[in-house]
Protein backbone atom coordinates (compact mmCIF):
# COMPACT_ATOMS: atom_id res chain seq x y z
CA UNK A 1 0.00 0.00 0.00
CA UNK A 2 1.49 3.24 -1.16
CA UNK A 3 1.65 6.70 1.20
CA UNK A 4 -1.03 9.37 0.78
CA UNK A 5 0.22 12.28 -1.33
CA UNK A 6 1.21 15.47 0.30
CA UNK A 7 -0.89 18.33 -0.85
CA UNK A 8 0.72 21.50 -0.17
CA UNK A 9 -0.87 24.80 1.15
CA UNK A 10 0.43 28.22 0.86
CA UNK A 11 -0.31 31.18 2.74
CA UNK A 12 0.84 34.59 1.69
CA UNK A 13 1.36 36.84 4.91
CA UNK A 14 2.98 40.26 5.57
CA UNK A 15 3.55 39.49 8.81
CA UNK A 16 3.51 36.69 11.31
CA UNK A 17 0.93 38.18 13.36
CA UNK A 18 -1.68 38.14 10.61
CA UNK A 19 -1.75 34.29 10.88
CA UNK A 20 -2.93 34.58 14.95
CA UNK A 21 -6.41 35.91 15.83
CA UNK A 22 -5.51 39.28 17.16
CA UNK A 23 -8.61 39.09 20.07
CA UNK A 24 -6.48 35.71 21.81
CA UNK A 25 -4.47 37.27 24.12
CA UNK A 26 -2.62 33.63 24.85
CA UNK A 27 1.15 33.16 23.75
CA UNK A 28 1.72 32.68 19.87
CA UNK A 29 1.89 28.78 20.16
CA UNK A 30 -1.48 28.41 22.06
CA UNK A 31 -3.11 31.47 20.06
CA UNK A 32 -6.19 30.69 17.54
CA UNK A 33 -5.61 30.82 14.31
CA UNK A 34 -6.94 34.42 12.71
CA UNK A 35 -10.47 32.93 11.07
CA UNK A 36 -9.40 34.14 8.05
CA UNK A 37 -6.60 31.75 8.00
CA UNK A 38 -8.34 29.12 9.34
CA UNK A 39 -10.74 29.13 6.63
CA UNK A 40 -8.12 29.14 4.07
CA UNK A 41 -6.58 26.24 5.47
CA UNK A 42 -9.62 24.17 6.35
CA UNK A 43 -11.38 24.49 3.12
CA UNK A 44 -8.02 23.78 1.32
CA UNK A 45 -7.98 20.72 3.10
CA UNK A 46 -10.85 19.57 2.45
CA UNK A 47 -10.73 19.62 -0.68
CA UNK A 48 -8.52 16.48 -0.73
CA UNK A 49 -8.93 13.41 0.13
CA UNK A 50 -9.46 12.34 4.73
CA UNK A 51 -6.29 10.40 4.58
CA UNK A 52 -4.29 13.38 2.80
CA UNK A 53 -0.91 14.80 4.27
CA UNK A 54 -0.13 17.87 4.41
CA UNK A 55 2.59 20.40 3.90
CA UNK A 56 1.67 24.16 4.63
CA UNK A 57 4.22 26.85 3.41
CA UNK A 58 3.94 30.40 5.37
CA UNK A 59 5.31 32.99 2.81
CA UNK A 60 5.77 36.28 4.91
CA UNK A 61 6.90 39.41 3.51
CA UNK A 62 8.64 39.89 6.34
CA UNK A 63 10.28 38.50 8.72
CA UNK A 64 10.52 39.39 12.43
CA UNK A 65 13.85 40.89 13.86
CA UNK A 66 13.83 38.45 16.45
CA UNK A 67 14.75 35.20 14.04
CA UNK A 68 12.71 32.33 11.95
CA UNK A 69 9.82 31.86 13.78
CA UNK A 70 8.97 28.62 11.88
CA UNK A 71 9.08 26.36 15.05
CA UNK A 72 6.86 28.73 16.69
CA UNK A 73 4.58 28.74 13.56
CA UNK A 74 4.37 25.30 13.45
CA UNK A 75 3.57 24.36 17.32
CA UNK A 76 1.20 27.02 16.67
CA UNK A 77 -0.71 25.26 13.86
CA UNK A 78 -0.28 21.56 15.19
CA UNK A 79 -2.04 22.63 18.42
CA UNK A 80 -4.41 24.42 16.67
CA UNK A 81 -5.46 21.42 14.60
CA UNK A 82 -5.23 19.24 17.55
CA UNK A 83 -7.81 21.87 19.32
CA UNK A 84 -10.03 21.11 16.38
CA UNK A 85 -9.61 17.47 16.11
CA UNK A 86 -10.63 16.98 19.56
CA UNK A 87 -13.76 19.25 19.32
CA UNK A 88 -14.84 17.30 16.08
CA UNK A 89 -14.17 14.18 18.26
CA UNK A 90 -16.30 15.09 20.79
CA UNK A 91 -19.03 16.76 18.38
CA UNK A 92 -19.46 12.95 16.96
CA UNK A 93 -19.68 11.29 20.32
CA UNK A 94 -22.15 13.69 21.23
CA UNK A 95 -24.07 13.07 17.82
CA UNK A 96 -24.06 9.46 17.97
CA UNK A 97 -25.29 9.37 21.87
CA UNK A 98 -28.36 11.72 20.45
CA UNK A 99 -28.80 9.55 18.00
CA UNK A 100 -28.99 6.28 19.75
CA UNK A 101 -31.08 8.48 22.40
CA UNK A 102 -33.45 9.58 19.24
CA UNK A 103 -33.51 5.80 18.21
CA UNK A 104 -34.72 4.53 21.57
CA UNK A 105 -37.52 6.99 22.04
CA UNK A 106 -38.33 6.61 17.94
CA UNK A 107 -38.75 3.14 18.56
CA UNK A 108 -40.64 3.50 21.41
CA UNK A 109 -42.98 5.47 20.15
CA UNK A 110 -43.27 3.67 16.81
CA UNK A 111 -44.13 0.50 18.77
CA UNK A 112 -46.68 2.80 20.53
CA UNK A 113 -47.95 4.14 17.12
CA UNK A 114 -48.50 0.36 15.09
CA UNK A 115 -50.09 -1.35 18.32
CA UNK A 116 -52.69 1.99 18.64
CA UNK A 117 -53.12 1.02 14.29
CA UNK A 118 -53.36 -2.17 15.02
CA UNK A 119 -55.74 -2.21 17.79
CA UNK A 120 -58.26 0.40 16.00
CA UNK A 121 -57.99 -2.01 12.94
CA UNK A 122 -59.11 -4.60 15.02
CA UNK A 123 -61.90 -2.90 16.45
CA UNK A 124 -64.09 -1.18 14.17
CA UNK A 125 -63.58 -0.43 10.44
CA UNK A 126 -64.78 2.76 8.68
CA UNK A 127 -63.21 5.80 6.69
CA UNK A 128 -62.24 7.72 9.47
CA UNK A 129 -61.24 5.10 11.37
CA UNK A 130 -58.77 4.06 8.84
CA UNK A 131 -57.19 7.82 8.57
CA UNK A 132 -56.81 7.42 12.06
CA UNK A 133 -54.66 4.12 11.98
CA UNK A 134 -53.16 5.16 9.08
CA UNK A 135 -52.00 8.33 10.23
CA UNK A 136 -51.29 6.94 13.87
CA UNK A 137 -48.06 4.24 11.28
CA UNK A 138 -47.03 7.38 9.24
CA UNK A 139 -46.76 9.24 12.74
CA UNK A 140 -44.57 6.21 14.16
CA UNK A 141 -42.40 6.34 11.19
CA UNK A 142 -41.97 9.63 10.83
CA UNK A 143 -41.08 9.76 14.43
CA UNK A 144 -37.80 7.19 13.29
CA UNK A 145 -36.58 10.33 10.89
CA UNK A 146 -33.66 11.91 13.02
CA UNK A 147 -32.02 8.63 14.18
CA UNK A 148 -32.18 7.49 10.80
CA UNK A 149 -30.68 10.81 9.66
CA UNK A 150 -27.99 10.53 12.26
CA UNK A 151 -27.35 7.33 11.25
CA UNK A 152 -26.84 7.06 7.79
CA UNK A 153 -25.71 11.04 7.13
CA UNK A 154 -24.73 13.05 9.72
CA UNK A 155 -21.97 11.22 11.41
CA UNK A 156 -19.84 10.64 8.52
CA UNK A 157 -19.38 14.79 7.42
CA UNK A 158 -17.99 15.24 11.53
CA UNK A 159 -15.92 11.93 11.22
CA UNK A 160 -13.96 13.29 7.91
CA UNK A 161 -13.64 16.81 9.14
CA UNK A 162 -12.03 15.49 12.67
CA UNK A 163 -9.67 13.19 10.04
CA UNK A 164 -8.82 16.38 8.20
CA UNK A 165 -7.88 17.91 11.65
CA UNK A 166 -6.04 14.99 12.21
CA UNK A 167 -3.55 15.29 9.42
CA UNK A 168 -3.04 19.04 10.04
CA UNK A 169 -2.41 19.26 13.29
CA UNK A 170 0.33 16.68 11.74
CA UNK A 171 1.49 18.69 8.65
CA UNK A 172 4.56 19.76 7.88
CA UNK A 173 4.92 23.63 7.99
CA UNK A 174 7.20 25.87 6.88
CA UNK A 175 7.90 29.12 7.19
CA UNK A 176 9.95 31.26 4.31
CA UNK A 177 10.72 34.62 3.61
CA UNK A 178 8.87 35.71 0.28
CA UNK A 179 6.22 38.11 -1.80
Amino acid sequence: MSAPPVHRIELRLREVSQLFNSMDPTPFHHKDLDPDAEEFIESWALEFPPDSRFQITVHLQQMPPEGDPGALVAEAIHNFFDYKAELARRELRQLLLQGRTSLVIGLAFLALCLLAANAIGEFASGTVLTIGRESLTIGGWVAMWRPIQIFLYDWWPLRRRGRIYRNLARAQVRVSEGK
